[in-house]
């Protein structure tokens, strides 16, 4: 068995993520290591074990980017299996949010954090299905601002 498998889990890894919008901009962060290093996704991480979905965003916002947010809903989600990505395998649920305090404060993990329009990504490397969850997620906080039930 090669040493780099005795990293991987055998078993799917649960994470989360978070669409942050703070007025009409998302919050992308570039990913500063393996997985996705150099590549602007969301914020977020693995669940720990015992820890909601909801606790385990928030912690992970708050460890990534110091920033505060209230959650609005689930905008979308994304399988990564081995086979595609020589990576392990993850099950990331990407929540959309809203930005409620502080200014990107950035860990080790990231290197890079902007504050973007939505349709304003242009040439900037992203992670795979990551315009489609932003438009999910754009989405569901236009609906929360025009009172429609989320």
């Amino acid at each position: 068995m090669p040493a780099s498998s005795a990293l991987q889990p055998s078993h799917p890894q649960l994470a989360v993520s978070a669409a942050i919008f703070r007025g009409d901009k998302i919050l992308l962060v570039r990913r500063a290591r393996a997985p996705a290093k150099g590549y602007y996704s969301f914020p977020g991480g693995r669940v720990e074990f015992g820890e909601t979905l909801h606790a385990a965003l928030h912690r992970e916002i708050r460890e990534e980017t110091a920033l505060a947010i209230d959650i609005i809903g689930l905008a979308g989600w994304r399988e990564v299996v081995p086979e595609t990505s020589g990576l392990g395998h993850y099950l990331i649920m990407s929540f959309a949010a809203r930005w409620t305090a502080g200014e990107p404060v950035l860990n080790d993990e990231l290197d890079d954090a902007r504050w973007l329009r939505p349709d304003a990504l242009g040439d900037l490397k992203v992670t795979g299905g990551l315009p489609e969850v932003i438009q999910s997620a754009w989405q569901l906080v236009r609906a929360c601002k025009a009172g429609s039930p989320v």
